[in-house]
């Protein structure tokens, strides 16, 4: 097994240029997350020399941006929460299902202004909700108004990314706002938001690993090769918390306590789409299709699994 060891984050930030290479996979990333740790570690793009494969990396703002990539075949592989892939997959994105981490329900919460006066969810009646459309907190909005016993014409939605709902709360022009990890961290810390309700009970907080379904069905070796780096960056997360979060500060714009609070909330252990996240997923596409936001679509054509040896 591999050893991880404090200065695995400094080892190796490859950027090799294979000028013989054929072969390209093109990933998509974040500044939080598992791939951007992946990329610092730098150990994948020495892996895929090997097999005559290059590494190009594509770093994105939002994931919003990243997926719209992804759709417009800019991009092989990505990771991205639970909704995007549902409408992806209904405007007929050729997409797969490779992998997963657990569930992080905790990652995302419905915050509200320190000075709010706000405290049931029953107080949510009539006022202004932000969240960005089409994301992992879209779902959990429904889950709450579906716990408060409310309706969406009860409420009002405002549509916002993170940077404008970070605003927004911080000048009270909306009352509450659901966020996700790092973004709901630096709220808490920064703002002295308030959690009104997390995930907790209302959704998984899943995180899926993408890809093209060409891509993956012609190179089985190279997305394998690819979620076991992804693994042995999920082993040494917890194990340096401290210094994974330092290294993300530099690159994200937020303080090491601030990513410390999002990482004790993320957790890591990258596996095969397991048939509790199949199932979940099913019913979250269910869902939007009910509200009649996309169209019907089955999780299990979109299934990837690893070719047997």
């Amino acid at each position: 097994m591999c050893r991880f060891i404090i200065c695995w984050l400094f080892l190796g930030f490859s950027n090799n240029l294979f000028a013989d290479t054929s072969k390209v996979l093109r990933i998509g990333y974040q500044s939080y997350g598992t791939l951007i740790l992946v990329k610092g570690r730098g150990q994948l793009s020495n892996k895929l020399a090997d097999l005559g494969v290059k590494v190009e990396w594509t770093k994105f703002e939002t994931g919003i941006n990243m997926s719209e990539a992804f759709s417009e075949k800019r991009l092989d592989f990505i990771v991205v929460g639970e909704v995007p892939p549902v409408f992806m997959q209904s405007a007929g994105i050729p997409l797969v299902y490779v992998g997963h981490e657990p569930p992080s329900p905790h990652s995302e919460a419905l915050i509200i202004p320190k000075n709010s006066t706000i405290t049931t969810l029953a107080d949510l009646k009539g006022k202004k909700i932000a969240f960005a459309k089409g994301t992992n907190v879209h779902l959990l909005f429904f889950k709450i108004l579906e716990k408060a016993g409310l309706t969406e014409e009860e409420v009002h939605i405002v549509y916002l990314l993170p940077d404008q709902g970070y605003k927004a709360l911080e000048n009270n022009t909306v009352d509450a706002w659901a966020i996700w990890d790092p973004f709901l961290a630096a709220a808490q810390q920064e703002l002295g938001a308030k959690i009104l309700i997390d995930g907790q009970g209302l959704i998984l907080g899943y995180q899926f690993y993408l890809a093209r379904r060409d891509y993956a069905e012609q190179n089985p070796q190279v997305i394998n090769i690819l979620l076991e780096e992804i693994r042995r960056i999920d082993v040494g997360v917890k194990k340096n918390l401290s210094m994974v979060a330092k290294f993300l500060a530099s690159r994200i714009g937020l303080s090491p306590s601030v990513l410390e609070i999002a990482l004790n909330r993320m957790n890591t252990d990258v596996q095969l789409m397991s048939t509790e996240a199949i199932i979940a997923q099913q019913q979250l596409a269910d869902l939007f299709h009910q509200k009649g936001l996309i169209k019907k679509i089955s999780l299990q054509e979109a299934i990837w699994k690893l070719p047997e040896k």
